[in-house]
């Protein structure tokens, strides 16, 4: 059986790059799918708190992305 070394920097970046090319799509979506909620949301009652949540579980969520793909 032959081994084939291959240098982990460069796997490691190919994981990065499939990892966001595979997740971005998703939270662009999730984001885009809100928006007209996140348009009308904050003249609601608890509008701001709910429009804040929604903000923060989407800077979470890229944060998080953008965090496990540097591992």
């Amino acid at each position: 059986m032959v081994h084939i070394a291959l240098p982990t920097a460069a796997l490691r970046g190919a994981q990065r790059v499939l990892l966001v090319a595979l997740l971005a799509p998703a939270l662009l979506i999730a984001v885009i799918a809100t928006t007209p909620a996140l348009l009308v949301v904050p003249f609601l009652r608890n509008g701001t708190r709910r429009t804040k949540d929604l903000l923060g579980a989407f800077a979470a969520m890229a944060a998080t992305l953008l965090r496990d793909s540097r591992s």
